[in-house]
């Protein structure tokens, strides 16, 4: 039996659905029901139920966006910093393997292979780097799960919300039997505030950059594959592989949709911050190589986004 926690979100509702889908049998837990922010009532729920799993889906993630965690600060430090540790702790003293959804938000850029040398590139945007994105994208390279952060409280500037997460792997780096799952700007079919595709839709200008992006249906799967395969806990990028810029995926929408709107870009990051952003945001490419490796299969992100787009359920 599984524990899930955080069932209700948007991320934790793919779990559920996807557990009940492989007939796995699982509890969702809820703060009604069971403050899982208590030690005592955690370790009381995990003696009671005994699970084979347990995963954490909860956490602070800011509403509408991450810019919400830079005014509720003490909220993202408990969701995302406290909780992971207090469940650590808990299912370590009762044998309970676990998941913590994490985030790809904590890295900023990505590794530019040029002249057999490899450098790293925090600002994707710039005009020189931007030009080896378009034309030489098999010369961008992800961060691979050994690379430290570059966006957190450690090498700032970085979000605060970004910094949490940061932190919040950090303190259950070394805890037993557990495993670190990634996930970064979710998307799939169905209009949601949350989705990416939704976002970029009603957004009244574009913020342009380059991105690993996750279909929300494949990364539950491939997580939900990594523990039930047995493979080897730690940390794991679960993005679909690739990168796409919001250009491309812009210029997606248009062609599936046949949308008449006519998309506009924040001239530079500049304006961008200056007219819609206070928190520094995280653009970045990341490796799936050890997801892969470990025998677990998701689609190339182009693919995955043109399926989701082709089955939108409320087209625009």
């Amino acid at each position: 039996m599984v524990i899930l926690i955080g069932g209700s979100g948007y991320m934790g509702s793919a779990f559920a659905a996807e557990l009940h889908k492989r007939q796995i049998p699982h509890q969702i837990v809820s703060r009604c029901t069971t403050d899982y922010t208590n030690f005592e009532s955690l370790c009381r729920l995990l003696e009671k139920a005994k699970p084979s799993f347990l995963i954490n889906a909860a956490g602070a993630v800011g509403k509408p966006n991450v810019d919400a965690c830079e005014l509720a600060r003490s909220e993202a430090v408990l969701g995302n910093v406290v909780l992971p540790q207090l469940i650590s702790n808990a299912c370590d003293i009762s044998g309970v393997p676990w998941a913590q959804v994490s985030s790809g938000c904590i890295y900023s850029g990505a590794k530019i292979l040029s002249d057999g040398k490899v450098r790293i590139e925090k600002d994707l945007t710039l005009p020189h780097v931007r030009q080896i994105v378009d034309d030489s994208p098999s010369s961008v390279l992800g961060y691979s799960e050994d690379d430290s952060p570059n966006f957190s409280f450690r090498e700032s500037p970085c979000s605060f919300y970004s910094g949490t997460k940061a932190l919040g792997e950090e303190v259950i780096s070394k805890a037993k039997q557990t495993y670190i799952w990634r996930l970064r700007i979710p998307f799939d079919e169905y209009d949601n505030d949350r989705n990416y595709l939704t976002k970029l839709q009603r957004y009244d200008r574009v913020y342009d950059n380059v991105n690993s992006i996750s279909h929300r249906q494949d990364f539950v799967r491939a997580c939900l594959d990594l523990w039930e395969s047995g493979a080897n806990f730690g940390t794991y990028n679960v993005t679909n592989p690739g990168f796409v810029t919001s250009r491309q995926v812009v210029e997606m929408i248009q062609r599936n949709f046949k949308v008449r709107r006519a998309f506009k870009f924040w001239k530079d990051d500049e304006e961008f911050y200056r007219l819609a952003a206070s928190a520094p945001r995280s653009n970045c490419v990341l490796d799936t190589t050890k997801l892969l490796a470990a025998g677990v299969k998701m689609r190339p992100v182009v693919e995955a986004l043109e399926e989701s787009l082709m089955r939108w359920s409320s087209a625009v």
